[in-house]
């Protein structure tokens, strides 16, 4: 690299002493550093690890919903199965079955003593008046009353405090397609939250390379700047003592003393650019931005230059690419989507399993204890009707399926004509370089020459002026050409995907 030529010796005494101690930066230095400083790249990672998350609970549904539920009511009234009447009637059904047997006793016994042939037989017959005495002094109203009151408490359970437990079991057996297909939906999408995070990362390397030849492009151009206000201070005392021995005039005096002070100018606003650029570059890499930053190829005598290189394939870039990946993936992942939307106009079948425990118990009477049972079963449920709404979406996913294959097509065409571009801009850098080190030779043999003759007094001072900013002119050219090439190739690198991650 031709930027050397502006480093005069002490110049370069003046930078290595200033330099010493102080650690220098590199190109992947930087980069490392700025990779792992970038805030959007840290958010980039964290949705890669959400999407990861997203497959891996896309993939449960695969497996059987197992679930567990609990349940405990308490309830201030009582539940009766029969009305009150019924209720009193069962409790008093002794005392009715008594009445009715006392009054059947009594009708029994005006009967026979009403037929004269009946009542001599009864008088005579100690068995029978044993037995309808019996019958007479039977009372059975208790006993019933107890039977009828038992039956009314079996009636009335005790539901004051319900206490209920189950475990249910769902296993999927055809859904439709749409478990399968939500399964390589969040695939893809894993995958294009890791396209994503490359295409940032791509991004963050570019902008560093950019600042840090920026930093590399002004500082050269400030030692430049430093040379030339050098030779113009070194010009104007030459001038002054000409003047004072009649040689010269004033008027050339306050020539050389404008461009000096131009160049004193000059030399102020390209220090205050570097600094600017260098506190971007802080910022980009997380340093504090008032670090004394030093970077490894700042005032280098050497810097490799790219050398020619071979396009890549269409098929390679749209590989490497991560916003083409991004967005074929997008593209499957709606034809995905076609599917899960299809999947709702289709039977959708589970089997089911269950077990209940309960208290009180429901298959013993009502039994203050905890008893339980299992179930099994198939649930089947076929979509009829629903204003179409199924078919409906199933189109819309079909048409967003097409959208993002032409967005695809059109990413493919672009980046097509972004490295087309590209190769043409680094073709003319190339080109400006070799133009720039042909004049940049020619401008320093002019400048040696016109510094001769000026001080042997046969070549004016506006001659030696205009050589030199011609000088001045040629480096500026030379150093704009080589940072162009630098950069243009970073930009290339990007275009065809070859700044990837390996996270």
């Amino acid at each position: 690299m031709r930027i050397t030529r502006i480093i005069m010796s002490a110049a370069a005494l003046a930078i290595a002493a200033g330099a010493y101690g102080q650690e220098r930066l590199s190109l992947e230095e930087c980069r490392r550093m700025a990779v792992s400083n970038n805030k959007a790249l840290e958010q980039a990672r964290i949705s890669t690890g959400m999407a990861h998350y997203d497959r891996d609970i896309a993939r449960a549904n695969y497996f059987p919903n197992i679930s567990a539920s609990g349940t405990y009511l308490y309830n201030t009234l009582d539940v009766s199965l029969i009305d009150s009447d019924k209720s009193a009637s069962l409790r008093n059904a002794g005392t009715a079955v008594q009445g009715s047997l006392s009054a059947k006793m009594e009708e029994l016994t005006r009967t026979i003593m009403g037929n004269p042939a009946l009542a001599m037989e009864y008088m005579q017959s100690p068995m029978w008046q044993t037995v309808l005495g019996a019958l007479s002094q039977t009372d059975i109203s208790q006993a019933i009353n107890g039977i009828g009151s038992s039956v009314d408490d079996l009636l009335h359970p005790d539901l004051h405090n319900i206490v209920l437990a189950g475990v249910s079991l769902q296993q999927p057996v055809f859904a439709g397609g749409k478990i399968i297909a939500a399964d390589r939906i969040a695939r893809l999408a894993e995958e294009l939250a890791e396209s994503k995070y490359n295409a940032e990362y791509a991004q963050t390397i570019v902008n560093v390379d950019q600042a840090y030849w920026q930093i590399v492009s002004i500082a050269a151009k400030k030692e430049l700047a430093g040379n030339y206000s050098d030779l113009l201070k070194t010009m104007e005392h030459d001038v002054e003592l000409s003047a004072d021995e009649g040689v010269a005039t004033q008027s050339d005096v306050l020539t050389i003393k404008v461009k000096a002070n131009e160049a004193e100018m000059m030399l102020t606003k390209v220090t205050n650019g570097l600094k600017l650029s260098k506190m971007l570059l802080c910022r980009q890499i997380g340093l504090p931005l008032d670090s004394d930053l030093l970077l490894a190829d700042e005032g280098c005598n050497d810097i490799a230059l790219p050398q020619a290189r071979t396009a890549l394939s269409m098929e390679e870039i749209t590989a490497r690419r991560p916003e083409l990946r991004s967005l074929g993936l997008a593209s499957q992942i709606f034809d995905e989507k076609v599917k899960v939307a299809r999947a709702d106009m289709m039977p959708q079948l589970a089997l089911t399993g269950n077990f209940f425990l309960t208290n009180p118990s429901m298959t013993n009477g009502f039994q203050k204890d905890f008893h339980g049972f299992f179930t099994a079963g198939v649930a089947l449920k076929v979509p009829i009707f629903h204003g179409l709404e199924a078919l409906k979406k199933t189109q819309k996913a079909k048409l967003e399926a097409e959208l993002y294959k032409s967005k695809y097509d059109d990413g493919v065409n672009m980046v097509n004509l972004e490295i087309s571009q590209l190769y043409s801009q680094r073709s003319e850098a190339m080109e400006r370089l070799q133009m720039a080190n042909s004049n940049l030779s020619s401008a320093e043999e002019n400048l040696r020459a016109a510094t001769i003759g000026f001080e042997e007094g046969v070549v004016e001072s506006n001659v030696a002026l205009a050589a030199q900013s011609a000088w001045l002119q040629a480096h500026t050219e030379c150093i704009d050409a080589e940072i162009e090439l630098l950069m243009t190739d970073a930009n290339l690198n990007r275009a065809e995907g070859q700044y990837t991650s390996d996270k």
